[in-house]
C-alpha cells in the first residue's frame, strides 16, 4: 500500500470532520450525514482494490 494513499484518507477524514461540524451547528444535520457517507464511499472506492488483491492473495495462499 503507498504512503500517499494512506494521506489521502486521513486529509479526507480531517476536511469530512470538519465540514460534518460546521453544518451541524448551522442546522443542517442532514447534509452532515451526507458529507460523511460521501467521504466514507470515496475512501472506499480507493482501497477495494487493495481489498480485492487481499482476497486473491488469500485464495491463492489456500489454492481454492
Amino acid at each position: 500500500m503507498e504512503i500517499n494513499l494512506i494521506f489521502k484518507i486521513a486529509a479526507v477524514g480531517i476536511l469530512v470532520s470538519v465540514l460534518s461540524q460546521v453544518l451541524k451547528h448551522s442546522g443542517r444535520e442532514d447534509h452532515a450525514f451526507l458529507t460523511s457517507l460521501a467521504g466514507l464511499l470515496l475512501v472506499l472506492f480507493w482501497i477495494l482494490p487493495y481489498i480485492y488483491e487481499l482476497f486473491e492473495t488469500i485464495k491463492k495462499l489456500f489454492a481454492l
